[in-house]
């Protein structure tokens, strides 16, 4: 009589996470460093004298990326996204102190030196813009998910629906997103006004214009990538 076979070890869980999530995470993270280092230029608004912040950029593809997965995976996996984002905004913060603090190299020094001293120059006043920027980008991005949930109802909702939610989630939450950014970062530094305006201004413009295609976009791809095996 044959001995029974070994209960079998429990095997480690396996977790799946669909193509497109995977994707636009990598894509989030990355894009939540960018936005902080994008935002020490501020750039013209031609042809007025309004400026806005280059950051802008950078942040409206978090919009387009949070509103995308919010419609896809749901609200809560949105927002866990967007709590998730401090991590990347913490270690690239972390490294960019040490690196500052680290001494140059003797060549640099010595054959670079209007390099290094503009590199530190504009890393070490970061700490305000490294400061302002989770403030907003957690306050503004929780409310951009919420909205645009809140908007849906029920159902998944046509292309044109999707569109118009994200159209008003986004200029919304990047109102309030540019009053927080610009007061914390840039208050006391120099005359706020005109780049508040053109910050407000420029982010719902961009957010009518620009948002509910790229969204429409979004989607559209993660489907695509999703009908793939990861």
């Amino acid at each position: 009589m044959s001995e029974p076979a070994p209960a079998a070890t429990p095997a480690a869980a396996t977790y799946t996470i669909p193509r497109a999530l995977f994707v636009y995470l990598l894509l989030y993270g990355g894009m939540t460093v960018v936005a902080g280092v994008m935002a020490y230029k501020q750039v013209a608004l031609w042809p007025t004298s309004l400026a806005v912040e280059s950051g802008i950029f950078a942040f409206l593809i978090l919009v387009v990326i949070s509103s995308t997965v919010a419609q896809l995976y749901g609200d809560a996996i949105a927002r866990k996204i967007v709590w998730w984002g401090f991590l990347p905004l913490l270690v690239s913060s972390l490294l960019m102190q040490l690196v500052l603090n680290l001494p140059a190299s003797v060549e640099m020094v010595e054959f670079r030196a209007d390099d290094l001293a503009a590199f530190e120059r504009v890393h070490s006043q970061l700490w305000r813009v490294w400061m302002a920027g989770p403030a907003a980008y957690i306050v503004s991005l929780l409310l951009n998910v919420w909205i645009f949930s809140k908007l849906r109802g029920s159902g998944e909702g046509t292309t044109l629906g999707i569109m118009a939610r994200g159209a008003i989630a986004s200029a919304l939450s990047q109102a309030i997103d540019s009053v927080i950014f610009i007061t914390l970062a840039f208050y006391g530094e120099f005359a706020i006004e005109s780049l508040l305006i053109g910050q407000v201004l420029a982010k719902v413009a961009l957010s009518i214009v620009l948002v509910p295609p790229l969204i429409a976009l979004g989607v559209g791809l993660a489907r695509k990538l999703d009908s793939k095996p990861l």
